[in-house]
């Protein structure tokens, strides 16, 4: 995104995905006019909807990667997940996880423990304080999702969505595990 950003040229060629694998020589594949209000439109949504569900979590002293954990955790088998796994599922780095896992059990709704068998390996685990927390929030965040993001959207959009993340979900959780 930015001033840099053109149209391809009308037969859309302008060089192979993953343009840094091309090589030097390769021009650029500029997006075109309806690629690029996709494409901004995505980054407007994420961002707005982010700030607008971490702002109404607040009032409940969570932020929505604290949200996020807390579900991950709640519906993991024992209410606890390795700390890799975890990361994975909420898709942070492991480095990121272990500064936000750490916030978490400064205020009770996560500990760490040790994993059987591997002297490395740690477990996050949803504390009694971490599960009445998300029982207690979910309702208001359910009803603020809805409020901003599923009920402006009707069904044709959804499935569409969905649908159209799929693919880009995958690939970005392939290139993650290569990570």
């Amino acid at each position: 995104m930015g001033t840099l950003e053109k149209e391809t040229d009308a037969s859309g060629v302008g060089g192979a995905p993953g343009a840094p694998e091309a090589g030097p020589a390769a021009p650029p594949r500029w997006l075109a006019p309806k690629e690029q209000e996709a494409w901004r439109a995505h980054l407007a949504t994420s961002k707005l909807l982010s700030r607008q569900l971490d702002r109404d979590l607040h009032p409940f002293g969570l932020s929505i990667n604290d949200y996020e954990i807390l579900v991950v955790l709640s519906e993991s088998p024992e209410h606890r997940l390795r700390m890799t796994d975890l990361a994975d599922a909420t898709a942070q780095s492991r480095s990121r996880l272990s500064h936000q896992i750490t916030r978490m059990e400064a205020t009770g709704l996560v500990r760490r423990d040790s994993c059987p068998g591997d002297k490395r390996g740690l477990f996050a685990v949803l504390t009694d304080t971490g599960m009445a927390t998300i029982e207690q929030v979910a309702p208001h965040h359910v009803e603020s999702v809805r409020r901003h993001f599923i009920s402006l959207l009707d069904e044709n959009q959804l499935a569409a969505l969905r649908e159209g993340y799929a693919g880009v979900i995958a690939h970005l959780r392939t290139i993650r595990e290569r990570d």
